[in-house]
């Protein structure tokens, strides 16, 4: 008779929790796939596919001190401690979900006194003050008949899995960023250098202008010309040496330091860009080399649990308890067998009506859902349009590159011819001068444009990866889909 009554039970729970339903509300996002957003040709290039690169990728640039600028920004960076910590919280998340599958048990005890009143209480009860002993143990177990809890549990790891890989992506942008900023207080010393080139010459020329004014060969407008174009380059060096400030500055923040440790790095060694090609299938393969992709997915297979977790509290659930308690009074032995007693209190939970707070709960989760997945999908298209813009960048550069070295060593030419026309008394120093000034013009594009390729050269290091490798347990087990 008991167990038809269980099971009639049950049978009722099935049927009152249609009263409250999940019916209508499901997540609307879709992951993008790589194929579908057609990078084949904007990715491909005539040289050969190479790998993907290097965890160290900056050791290829040849430089000792930029290595230990970066080494030392990743040990004292403070935005890695806020990701270190940030994957700690999260790890605490997730145990906590974990330990809320099991079950509880609890002892206590203590001893209560009062004195009741004989008005209310007839004796033995009233009329003068008892004392009452107990001890108890409380076990707890909700079955999780569902797995919603599990559910609760696994979303809860996504989560702990996506920060420790946004703590490896922080460290991917330290890197990078710190060999940008090197990068450009390397091109502000060679902007200083040839500012003070063309204040140099700038100087000579209106020293000889004046000179030439005063002997009758040229009037009061060289002399205006030659006064604007020495404060033009004082001004270039003025900039110049704001670079330089903003570029060390920028370092020491990097690193962690405070802005005295920028002063204290010397003029950088001047790099070449890094040979970077495209390796082969970036689109697809890009799932598994880029930080954020992989942190993205993480999220999205999260909140797809936490939809599993909140469909299941739709769903009638059963707990179990067990109380076993002692309780005496007085000098009674709390021990004795008379003054144990103990129950089982199993339940079940018939969710019937809430107001719509699991309707809204659900509907919250699903949101969530379709924003991982908004997330996720810009994040991919973000990714392959940086690989394919930086991959046009270079291409570009390089052929500004060529053309400016062409245009430099004709300035140089113009110069040597017209310096040697001078020392042969044919042409002035003033008309060598004046194409000293188109050579120094020639080199301060030229060194902007190579500075130009180093950094755009990092920037496609860094779309690509930055030398990030999934390990063990990087990539959900089982691609996220739309629950």
């Amino acid at each position: 008779m008991r167990l038809h009554t269980l099971v009639a039970a049950i049978g009722a729970a099935f049927v009152l929790s249609g009263c409250v339903t999940s019916r209508g509300l499901e997540p609307q996002g879709h992951l993008n796939e790589p194929a579908t957003l057609h990078a084949e040709k904007s990715l491909a290039r005539g040289d050969a596919p190479s790998a993907w690169p290097a965890a160290d990728w900056w050791t290829g640039l040849g430089d000792a001190r930029l290595s230990a600028l970066i080494d030392e920004a990743l040990k004292d960076n403070p935005n890695l401690a806020a990701a270190d910590a940030r994957v700690r919280q999260a790890q605490a998340q997730s145990g906590a979900a974990d330990a809320d599958r099991t079950p509880t048990f609890n002892v206590g005890g203590g001893v209560a006194g009062a004195h009741l009143p004989a008005t209310v209480f007839p004796a033995p009860l009233g009329g003068h003050f008892s004392t009452t002993k107990y001890g108890y143990g409380n076990f707890n177990w909700d079955l999780d008949l569902w797995g919603g809890k599990r559910d609760a549990f696994e979303a809860a790891v996504g989560s702990q899995r996506a920060a420790e890989v946004d703590a490896r992506a922080a460290r991917i942008e330290i890197s990078t960023n710190v060999a940008r900023a090197y990068v450009q207080l390397g091109y502000a010393f060679d902007q200083m250098d040839v500012a003070k080139a063309e204040l140099d010459r700038s100087r000579s020329s209106s020293t000889l202008t004046r000179q030439r004014v005063a002997a009758g060969v040229d009037n009061q407008i060289q002399v205006k010309q030659a006064d604007t174009e020495v404060a033009s380059a004082e001004r270039e060096m003025a900039v110049a040496q704001r670079a330089i400030d903003t570029a060390r500055t920028q370092l020491a923040m990097l690193l962690g330091k405070g802005p005295d440790r920028g002063l204290a790095i010397d003029r950088p060694s001047t790099l070449s860009p890094s040979a970077v090609a495209v390796p082969a299938n970036v689109p697809a393969d890009l799932l598994g080399h880029r930080a954020d992709l992989v942190a993205a997915r993480w999220r999205v297979e999260a909140a797809s649990k936490d939809i599993d977790s909140a469909k299941k509290e739709f769903l009638p659930n059963v707990s179990l308890g067990i109380l076993a308690a002692q309780v005496a009074s007085g000098s009674d032995n709390l021990f004795a067998a008379s003054a144990r007693f103990w129950q089982v209190l199993p339940a079940i939970s018939l969710p019937i009506y809430d107001g719509g707070r699991r309707r809204a709960n659900l509907s919250g989760k699903d949101a969530q859902y379709d924003l991982a997945v908004a997330q996720y999908n810009q994040t991919l298209v973000g990714a392959l349009n940086e690989v394919a813009d930086d991959l046009a960048g270079l291409d570009t550069l390089g052929a500004q590159v060529q053309a400016q070295q062409r245009a430099h060593d004709a300035a140089q030419q113009a110069y040597d011819l017209s310096q040697q026309r001078y020392k042969a008394g044919v042409g002035s120093y003033l008309e060598s001068l004046v194409v000293r000034q188109q050579l120094l013009l020639a080199e301060q594009r030229l060194v902007g444009l190579r500075a130009q390729q180093v950094d755009v050269s990092v920037q496609l290091i860094q779309a690509l990866g930055g030398g990030f490798r999934p390990e063990a347990g990087d990539q959900p087990v089982a691609a996220a889909t739309t629950p």
